[in-house]
């Protein structure tokens, strides 16, 4: 881009417009899109991840792909329970050592995947029950932990803690029964080993917003969050297929969680299915991660549809020879500002611009997307929202006159109805609806 382009970005969600100087370094459009899976989630501040399996790694097809597509590395199950601590206190650390020391020399982060879990426990724990589970637990986390401390970007603390269904109860585990607060000391237990690690609960069936066991996730966070219990992030598994489909609030989910103050995380996508189908429920994904500050990033579970754990339902982004699928375009095209297309580039007087717009996720009552105008000149840009009450629609021009006339003296809540970027100009607010919240993120000069 030569030097004497300028480019702003216009946040658009819902009936809301929204144009601030924050926006407009998030993209410069799509003539710099990133062309693996990787580059482009970091343009947009994310990480795009994928599951290794230790076994697989001879596999040029394979390794091929996950070098050049993901910058986030998990394994699949080599750093579990059994495979760490195969015999109380006898720890074997060379699966994971293989696959962390693949992804540090391929200039990859690493996702710790997991220190406690009810599954995959060795033999040993399993017969174990009361204090000596406990106290074996939060050894297994410590060792764990301070073997790979400053090495693994974000740790699954502990996983899969709560019921399936209505309940919101805990699991009936061996580690449940060994007293309420065992999730709150293998936390504390974690950040005492490792300061530097993200620490994570990950769960799966908590993406609706409405289920009993998201609920009781969120009320645990929350309990942690208020009482100084170390925890940083919440990982959403994101295990779909057609009895369980992307649900239209997982972007409210998410949110809410994130507002507690806490990072979230898709840990370990995969969508069965095929075609414009599956790729859109990847798109929306992406896009619900997007929308989201604190979503940190994405990882697939598996590489290609017959790496996967359930291969059959060909849940992944390349299929069994390694060909990138539709949904892989969907993704991809999420990532680069939402794929579209350039539109034309309208003439003003005074000069030239571009403007693309990038749909985002879309929810009954509001949504999300991106403008993006490059110009080298003097140029405008007007934003209207078309779904807007007709009697907020006519007045338009009348408050831009308003707007023009008063915007050094009026109060942020009279700046409402239109917004306009043009030489010189202010950044100013639409709000379509009278009923709708408003916010006037920037009201300052802006030299182009």
């Amino acid at each position: 881009m030569k030097t004497s382009t300028r480019w702003r970005t216009t946040a658009v969600t819902g009936l809301v417009v929204v144009l601030t100087a924050a926006t407009a370094i998030l993209s410069p459009g799509t003539s710099n899109a990133g062309t693996t899976l990787g580059a482009s989630a970091a343009e947009r501040g994310r990480y795009f991840g994928v599951a290794i399996a230790g076994g697989r790694l001879g596999d040029s097809q394979y390794t091929t792909i996950a070098n050049r597509e993901f910058d986030m590395v998990t394994a699949e199950n080599e750093m579990k329970l059994d495979a760490t601590e195969p015999n109380q206190n006898q720890f074997s650390f060379s699966s994971g050592d293989r696959i962390v020391n693949w992804a540090i020399s391929n200039g990859k982060r690493v996702r710790g995947h997991t220190l406690a879990w009810h599954s995959q426990q060795p033999g040993w724990m399993q017969n174990m029950s009361g204090s000596n589970l406990r106290n074996a637990m939060l050894n297994h986390v410590t060792r764990v932990a301070t073997y790979y401390r400053g090495k693994i970007h974000s740790w699954d603390v502990v996983n899969e803690a709560f019921a399936d269904g209505s309940s919101g109860a805990r699991r009936d585990s061996n580690l449940q029964r060994t007293g309420n607060d065992w999730i709150e000391a293998a936390f504390r237990a974690a950040r005492a080993a490792d300061p530097g690690a993200k620490l994570c609960y990950n769960d799966y069936n908590t993406d609706n917003w409405s289920h009993a066991k998201t609920q009781a996730v969120y009320r645990m966070v929350q309990d942690f969050k208020q009482r100084g219990v170390p925890i940083d992030c919440v990982g959403f598994q994101a295990h779909f297929n057609s009895g369980n489909p992307v649900p239209n609030n997982y972007h409210t989910t998410l949110q809410n969680f994130a507002d507690l103050g806490v990072d979230v995380q898709i840990t370990e996508l995969d969508i069965e299915g095929s075609g414009s189908g599956q790729a859109e429920q990847y798109r929306g994904i992406v896009q619900a991660c997007l929308a989201v500050t604190r979503c940190n990033g994405i990882t697939v579970w598996g590489v290609r549809d017959s790496d996967s754990w359930r291969a059959s339902g060909t849940p992944l982004l390349f299929n069994g020879n390694g060909q990138k699928k539709a949904a892989y375009d969907a993704v991809l095209a999420a990532l680069n500002n939402g794929g579209s297309s350039p539109g034309p580039s309208p003439s003003q007087p005074g000069g030239t611009c571009t403007a693309t717009y990038s749909e985002g996720q879309k929810w009954n009552d509001r949504f999300n997307g991106q403008v993006t105008v490059t110009g080298s000149d003097d140029w405008i840009v007007t934003v209207t929202v078309s779904s807007a009450p007709a009697h907020h629609r006519h007045l338009e021009r009348h408050r831009l006159l308003g707007l023009q006339r008063h915007r050094d003296d009026r109060p942020p809540e009279r700046q409402r109805q239109l917004l306009r970027l043009h030489r010189s100009a202010r950044w100013q607010l639409d709000v379509a609806r009278a009923d709708l919240p408003y916010r006037l993120t920037e009201n300052r000069k802006v030299d182009l």
